[in-house]
C-alpha cells in the first residue's frame, strides 16, 4: 500500500515545502519511488481538474467537489507504482475549509467522507508546529514585505474565524487553523508526525525528526 503523506505546517515560513522536497530526496536515495505533489499542483493535476475549474469561476470548492477529486486521485495512484507521495498541503484540506467559512462541525462531517474514500493509500499526516509569528517574519523576510501585506489582506478578505485585520490576528487565527487540522487528524485515525517547535529546528534536523516519525508506516 502506498503512503500518502501530507505536510501541513503552523504557518507559511515553517519550512513544509523544504521538507517536502528533502524528504523526496531521502526517500528516493533509500530506493523507494516517490511522487513529490507539489502545493500549486492541485490546480494542474488531472484528477483535481473540476477543483481548479470550481475554484477559478466561483473563488471556492464544493466539499463533494474535494471528496470526488481525491477519490481520483488516491483511484489513480497504484498505475503509478509509487510506493510514497509526498504532498505538500494536499489533504485533509482544513485550511481551504475554515477559509471557506466552514465550522467545525461542518469539516467534522467532511473528514468523515474523506476518510471513508476507498483508498490503496495510507495516509499520514505530518505537522510542522511551531510559533507562527516567527515562521511569519521569515517568509516576509524571504518574500519580501509586501508578501506579508498580501498574505494578511487574503485572510482578512476570506473572513475567517477569528477575524484577522494585522500580523498579530494573522497569527492568532493561524493557532486555530492548526488547531483545528490537529484535532481534526486525531480524530479520524490518521497517521500523524508532529514535529514540536519546527522553528527552532534546522531543516536538516526536521527532516531527521520526521524519518523517525514516519518508519513505522514506510515500507
Amino acid at each position: 500500500m502506498t503512503v500518502l503523506v501530507s505536510v501541513w505546517g503552523a504557518a507559511p515560513g515553517i519550512g513544509k515545502s523544504t521538507l517536502c522536497a528533502g524528504l523526496s530526496r531521502s526517500l528516493v536515495g533509500a530506493g523507494l519511488r516517490v511522487d513529490h505533489f507539489r502545493e500549486e499542483e492541485i490546480l494542474t493535476r488531472p484528477q483535481f481538474g473540476a477543483v481548479a475549474e470550481e475554484f477559478g469561476a466561483t473563488g471556492a470548492v464544493g466539499l463533494e467537489t474535494l471528496v470526488a477529486a481525491t477519490e481520483r486521485f488516491v483511484a489513480s495512484v497504484p498505475a503509478h507504482g509509487d510506493d510514497v507521495v509526498v504532498a505538500d498541503a494536499l489533504v485533509p484540506f482544513v485550511p481551504t475549509l475554515l477559509a471557506m467559512g466552514h465550522g467545525e462541525e461542518t469539516i467534522a462531517t467532511f473528514m468523515a467522507d474523506l476518510t471513508r474514500v476507498p483508498a490503496p493509500v495510507r495516509p499520514v499526516v505530518v505537522l510542522l508546529d511551531g510559533d507562527a509569528g516567527v515562521a511569519l517574519s521569515r517568509a516576509g523576510e524571504r518574500e519580501g514585505p509586501e508578501w506579508l501585506d498580501r498574505y494578511v489582506g487574503k485572510l482578512t478578505a476570506y473572513e475567517v474565524t477569528p477575524p484577522v485585520s494585522d500580523l498579530a490576528s494573522a497569527v492568532t487565527y493561524l493557532r486555530r487553523e492548526h488547531a483545528v487540522t490537529l484535532g481534526s487528524v486525531r480524530g479520524h485515525g490518521w497517521g500523524l508526525v508532529v514535529v514540536e517547535r519546527a522553528d527552532e529546528l534546522t531543516p536538516g534536523e526536521v527532516l531527521e525528526a520526521v524519518g523517525r516519525g514516519l518508519e513505522p508506516w514506510l515500507p
